[in-house]
């Protein structure tokens, strides 16, 4: 009866286990990982999808009035517009009025460009500025 009671063990351990795919270890039927070196035997199986509950209460009837990346407030100027009117009347401030700043204007057209410094920096700075840049 010895004999008997220990093949049913046995049995019922062979039952309950399998071997790990990867390092031949006895593990639990139901593992998903072995427990010996860690190592994903069998798929993980989901048995209910989880319930995904939207509560979208966004009221927003207002139009994107935003006009390529144009900030508000600002106004759009061309680049190379800016360029030739510095480089051929930028000693008078023109670029300048054309960018809306007249007390920057008048300045450059009493000193004529800043006594030529601030005309041929400006030349230079335009030159790096993106087509359109924004003023105010």
């Amino acid at each position: 009866m010895d004999n008997n009671t220990t093949n049913q063990s046995n049995a019922n351990s062979t039952e309950n286990t399998k071997f790990c795919k990867h390092c031949g270890a006895k593990i639990p039927a139901a593992a998903v990982v072995c427990t010996h070196c860690g190592c994903q035997v069998e798929e993980i199986k989901q048995t209910e999808q989880p319930s995904i509950v939207i509560n979208n209460s966004n009221n927003n009837t207002n139009a994107n009035t935003n006009i390529n990346g144009a900030m508000p407030g600002l106004k759009p100027k061309n680049k190379w517009v800016a360029f030739l009117l510095c480089f051929f009347l930028g000693y008078l401030g023109i670029h300048k009025f054309y960018e809306g700043r007249i007390g920057a204007g008048i300045l450059y057209l009493l000193t004529l460009g800043l006594f030529g410094f601030g005309w041929i920096i400006d030349c230079i700075i335009l030159l790096f500025k993106p087509n359109p840049y924004y003023v105010r």
